[in-house]
């Protein structure tokens, strides 16, 4: 399931940019875009993600073999790894192609793996790997037995600040169960899930993102390849987007640092490796500003509960993601196998899940196992991408697996948040 437009001409990327309301959008000079960075609040972001922009957004494109590395050199502390919001329209033109057709690969359904077993009982307290352990979540969410301590992490707090539950969903709010396991359905969306925006090139691009609970209580989660690049910029999270309500719950833009760098947390070896070496990586965390009440995003729409070290076969996972051309996001349930790649090129063991309808725009949506349909919210155990940037059809879709690496650069963000 690719969820990513291919690259065509760079006059394919200007023509597409020309059909943003307004023509082409401007790009900031490298000299004012350090001046303007510490500005980008809910208020700017708000006023620069109009509804007809938001709409003309494509899917994030298809990252090129080899073009995911970021020199050692390159900006941003080696250790979180945000990706710069400078243009560099010179050097990586934007690439795009027809909004109303979300494009992909026609290539036949991976093979299934062997080691793709009956699944086992969803377990809330991972066994595997001594070093992961379940993020503490809402109080709204379903408890869960006590987990192994975390490895420590760098300047994290002892205790994460107490929870607030999402407010409480109400008529055509709550999210609609699919009747057939495998068969995705267009719904009204939930509101920790939504879309994150960016700015590549000329061009207004989205994925999918959620959001994840953390101590600063304002964290959301998306596949590393929707958020890397040094001309990603602009960034920003709208909670259960659809085209009838594009900001139910308001807009959080992505917070920057002193020099301007969205804080995006992606692990070092992604950027340097690639998204076909380093797809057991695919993973991102970004920390949102407030609102424009000034509540950060986890108080006003509560989070998921991060997991890693879990097992591979979940028997039931619910899958949500905003499709390219769709005006409501997608939800389908299923249970997840084990995918062990052959590719040389792309290789790892991967979550996968057969779920209908998931092509360009859905990826970084959340794999949330033990989901309450009264609070909304779950336990977050993948999110599309991975193994070829999420599939080559869009009927079967994987995730890099939530293990050590991924707790590692969970505690990295956490840490990076509470540095303003």
């Amino acid at each position: 399931m690719r969820r990513l437009l291919t690259v065509v001409t760079a006059a394919a990327a200007a023509a597409a940019a020309l059909m943003l309301p307004g023509g082409a959008l401007p790009v900031a000079p490298a000299e004012r875009a350090e001046a303007a960075s510490e500005r980008w609040s809910a208020r700017e972001a708000t006023a620069f993600w109009t509804e007809d922009r938001m709409a003309s957004a494509l899917p994030v494109t298809e990252p090129e073999p080899g073009s995911g590395a970021v020199p050692a050199s390159g900006p941003g502390p080696a250790a979180a790894g945000p990706a710069s919001p400078g243009p560099s329209p010179a050097t990586a033109p934007s690439p795009a192609a027809d909004p109303a057709s979300p494009a992909r690969p026609e290539a036949p359904p991976a093979p299934a793996s062997p080691d793709a077993a009956v699944p086992a009982p969803d377990a809330a307290v991972p066994a595997p790997e001594a070093p992961d352990a379940a993020v503490p979540g809402p109080a709204s969410a379903t408890p869960a037995p006590a987990a192994p301590a975390p490895a420590p992490a760098p300047a994290p707090p002892t205790e994460p600040a107490v929870p607030v539950p999402a407010p409480a969903p109400s008529g055509s709010d709550k999210a609609a169960v699919p009747a057939t396991n495998g068969v995705g359905q267009d719904f009204d969306g939930i509101p920790v899930v939504g879309r994150m925006f960016v700015m590549q090139g000329g061009g207004a691009y989205f994925c999918t993102a959620s959001v994840v609970s953390s101590p600063s209580r304002d964290m959301v989660l998306s596949a590393a390849h929707c958020l890397l690049g040094t001309d990603t910029r602009q960034v920003a999270f709208v909670p259960q987007y659809t085209r009838a309500k594009p900001r139910p719950y308001g807009l959080f833009p992505v917070l920057r640092d002193a020099a301007g760098r969205s804080k995006v947390w992606i692990a070092p070896r992604y950027r340097t490796d690639g998204p076909d070496r380093a797809a057991t990586l695919d993973v991102a965390f970004a920390q949102v500003g407030p609102g424009s009440d000034g509540l950060p995003v986890e108080d006003v729409v509560g989070g998921n509960r991060l997991v890693t070290g879990a097992t591979f076969n979940h028997p039931k996972v619910t899958l949500i993601g905003h499709p390219a051309a769709a005006a409501r996001p997608r939800v389908c349930v299923n249970k997840t196998t084990k995918f062990t790649s052959g590719d040389p090129k792309s290789p790892g063991s991967f979550l996968r899940i057969d779920c209908t309808g998931y092509p360009g725009g859905t990826s970084g949506g959340p794999f949330l196992a033990r989901y309450d349909a009264q609070t909304m919210t779950g336990d977050v155990v993948g999110v599309i991408g991975g193994w070829k940037t999420g599939g080559p059809t869009a009927d079967t879709s994987y995730s890099s697996y939530f293990g050590a690496e991924i707790r590692k650069l969970y505690q990295t963000a956490v840490a990076g948040a509470l540095v303003r």
